[in-house]
């Protein structure tokens, strides 16, 4: 009985961790502010989205593809990645995104 309750617990503990991992999505963007957003996708624009973000803008995350803007629900996760090219890791609901990873591109 103990061996069949392990084996259930472990089942339910893998198949819970696989429904955490299907809802993470991965999208390649710029890091930038929501005041400059898609004017923001380079390296150069790195020190006017700290100054942006330090004045009250939000940080957001601008797709590659087509540069659909994220708000960063959770900013601390990017701190130091302003004006980087980024693969982003993490949840996307509608326009936000909460960061679980980041990846220099």
């Amino acid at each position: 009985m103990k061996k069949l309750l392990l084996v259930v617990c472990s089942l339910f503990l893998a198949l819970a961790t696989f429904a955490w991992a299907a809802n993470a999505t991965t999208v390649n963007g710029w890091v930038s502010d929501s005041k400059c957003a898609a004017k923001g996708m380079s390296e150069a624009h790195a020190a006017c989205a700290k100054k942006c973000i330090a004045a009250g803008a939000k940080m957001v995350v601008v797709t590659d593809g087509d540069k659909k803007v994220l708000t960063v629900d959770n900013p601390d996760a990017l701190e130091g990645h302003e004006g980087h090219h980024v693969a982003v890791t993490g949840e996307v609901s509608g326009d936000s995104i909460h960061v679980d990873s980041v990846k220099m591109l």
